[in-house]
């Protein structure tokens, strides 16, 4: 398995304009060669081939006055942009095989897109160097702040600059398969939703820690304040950084939240269930702001990459699986329900069920888990046969959201290098 660590970058003055120049270098040869490509598309001409763009878009390239300040970055970084194209080609014409989820086609970049990264290979010449920065070609030693330690040698190298101005170098790195978390019995389900971020199998609800809603009132304050600048000057620059420096916070917050929940059930359960949901389709109704807010998508893709990583087993089950309408306890299916109802009552078995933990015990018997809904808000309706099985009832939960994940710190970030683009 391919990982990919990430730790941030400070570069200097001089080191911020070069990797400016790379970015803006890489950007134009993507850009050229997509329109090369694009062009043959419309004459009914074959696609150029890559080593005839590499051939004329960058070595003929150098030669003439116009593109002469190609030759002022690292080649490498060049004919990593054709190999992006190539991928975005690929992925494209897959989709529309039906080899993968459906994508657009590559479109233009432009310098001012939130993301701008340039990737260095081992050709560059790239290194860290013995006072722990990082050497880039034609860049210099960049300060890097170490979180953690390396546990290989880096294959690649992605340099990133985001919306808020800050640099991130991306490793990747080949794992092996020594990570494997020693073997446990328990099983767990999770039912996700808004209420509660999720809701396991046993019983314990997880709140949803509402990060964008937690941030609206300093969002609107520095958004008010970017809409009353003037287009172009300085100032609208400096509140645009701002804007996007608090969007970065929100988004920093809940990726933390991901990783230490994903973690923690990876390493307390030999096997996890989700539920594959329908998250384009939520997005476009009114709970749209509170669905993207909760990111169930890369809690999902965590809990998949960590399992592979750890010797566990995942399942994802069908978005069509009735879990909010069949009995955990009898199995009898009593039809949908609106969402107001949080509690019901089985009408063959008696047995008073809550909607979500139901949903999540019935998510893990699809995946063919042992499904237990022990310390669960499940009790039992006083009907004659049941009289005898009286007992205390669970108390509701009353910790907050970090102490009922259990979640004693940081776990180190960690990111996967998808075999193919997202």
């Amino acid at each position: 398995m391919q990982l990919r660590y990430g730790f941030r970058l400070y570069p200097s003055a001089g080191q911020r304009s070069a990797l400016a120049r790379a970015f803006g270098c890489a950007r134009v040869v993507f850009n050229d060669a997509l329109r090369a490509r694009e062009a043959a598309r419309e004459q009914g001409l074959a696609f150029p081939k890559s080593g005839d763009l590499s051939k004329a878009l960058i070595t003929e390239a150098k030669k003439t006055p116009e593109r002469a300040w190609l030759g002022e970055v690292s080649a490498v970084i060049l004919q990593q942009s054709l190999r992006d194209l190539d991928a975005a080609y690929r992925n494209f014409f897959d989709g529309l095989k039906g080899k993968r989820p459906r994508m657009g086609a590559p479109r233009f970049k432009s310098k001012r897109d939130n993301r701008q990264s340039i990737r260095f290979t081992a050709n560059a010449a790239w290194r860290i160097t013995p006072g722990k920065k990082l050497r880039l070609p034609k860049v210099g030693d960049v300060p890097v702040r170490w979180s953690r330690t390396l546990p290989s040698a880096p294959s690649t190298v992605t340099v990133i600059k985001d919306a808020a101005g800050r640099y991130f170098a991306s490793f990747v790195i080949e794992t092996s398969l020594e990570e494997i978390l020693p073997t446990t019995t328990t099983e767990v389900g999770i039912d996700l939703g808004l209420g509660h971020f999720a809701v396991l199998s046993d019983g314990t609800k997880i709140d949803s820690p509402r990060f964008l809603r937690r941030a609206e009132k300093r969002l609107k304050r520095v958004q008010r304040e970017l809409s009353r600048k003037q287009k172009g000057s300085n100032n609208r620059d400096k509140a645009r950084v701002r804007v996007a420096r608090a969007h970065a916070r929100v988004a920093d917050s809940r990726r933390e939240f991901h990783h230490q929940l994903s973690t923690k059930l990876i390493r307390e359960n030999q096997a996890v269930a989700v539920e594959d949901l329908a998250v384009k389709g939520l997005a476009r109704t009114r709970l749209a702001k509170s669905v993207h807010d909760a990111g169930w998508s890369a809690f999902v893709s965590m809990l998949e990459y960590k399992a592979a990583r750890y010797g566990r087993t995942f399942h994802r089950i069908g978005r069509f699986e009735p879990t909010s309408q069949v009995c955990s306890g009898c199995g009898v299916k009593d039809g949908p329900k609106p969402l107001h109802v949080r509690e019901w009552t089985c009408g063959a078995c008696g047995t008073v069920l809550d909607r979500d933990v139901n949903a999540a015990v019935n998510v893990a018997q699809a995946a063919g888990l042992v499904a237990s809904a022990c310390g669960a808000q499940v009790r039992r309706a006083s009907v004659p046969a049941q009289r005898g099985e009286a007992g205390t009832h669970p108390k509701l939960p009353t910790q907050p959201v970090w102490e009922q994940a259990g979640i004693p710190g940081l776990w180190a970030r960690e990111d996967v290098k998808a075999s193919s683009a997202r």
